[in-house]
């Protein structure tokens, strides 16, 4: 391209951070007093709307599209966590939502007035309504909808609407759902060190380099691995 590269959206600034890391001013707001609290090594999206009491910790990433109101109560998520694309955290009046260390929320997923246990995998689209616990390491499917007030033991597998436990959640399903959230749990520094508002290319550079698959999709792992 020719001429010099021009910032579509003046708003994506980039603002040191402490170690050289960069940041994206996004849509955090204050209110009633209460300001998120986001550890310095979480990435969130500007596209993101955190609002009010939303404790954000340790390499936490949170996506684009992704709504987090801590308006009417609170909002911890622990260390590495994820809450991806579109996702919708809230509560009713003077509850606390908990993601504990390691949840992983799939994109377009509903938490609402929730607690998700340690290292859990909650399915794209699934809805876990109020006062709903699950247990550490769950794994809930796409689509899945969780009633208010239901409560899962630990290593469940859980899909359906009404959702319901079909089986427990082997060694090898959650080391697979542990290696998945590891991704997500490094993506966060290489966004601070590499994203960057840009306008696009014409077309592809000669010798670009393509992603490669470090990771697969359960059902392809099964039929690979005899698993």
């Amino acid at each position: 391209m020719n001429g010099p590269v021009r910032n579509l959206n003046p708003s994506l600034t980039l603002a040191g951070l402490p170690g050289g890391r960069h940041t994206l001013p996004g849509m955090i707001y204050e209110f009633n007093g209460h300001r998120p609290v986001v550890h310095p090594t979480a990435f969130v999206h500007p596209q993101a709307a955190v609002t009010g009491d939303v404790r954000i910790g340790r390499n936490v990433y949170i996506g684009p599209g992704a709504a987090l109101r801590g308006d009417w109560g609170t909002i911890i998520i622990h260390d590495g966590c994820n809450v991806q694309e579109n996702c919708t955290i809230h509560m009713f009046p003077g509850t606390t939502v908990v993601l504990e260390e390691g949840a992983h929320i799939g994109h377009g997923a509903v938490v609402h007035g929730a607690h998700v246990g340690r290292n859990c995998l909650v399915g794209m689209n699934a809805v876990l309504m109020d006062h709903v616990i699950l247990g550490e390491e769950c794994i809930v499917g796409a689509l899945a909808f969780l009633p208010e007030g239901s409560v899962w033991e630990r290593r469940q597998v859980i899909v359906g609407n009404p959702a319901r436990a079909v089986k427990a959640v082997s060694d090898v399903m959650i080391a697979w759902k542990t290696e998945g959230t590891a991704l997500y749990q490094r993506l966060p520094a290489e966004l601070h060190a590499t994203l960057r508002p840009c306008t696009p290319l014409l077309e592809p550079p000669p010798g670009e380099r393509t992603s490669t698959a470090e990771y697969r999709t359960w059902g392809s792992r099964k039929r690979n691995d005899g698993t």
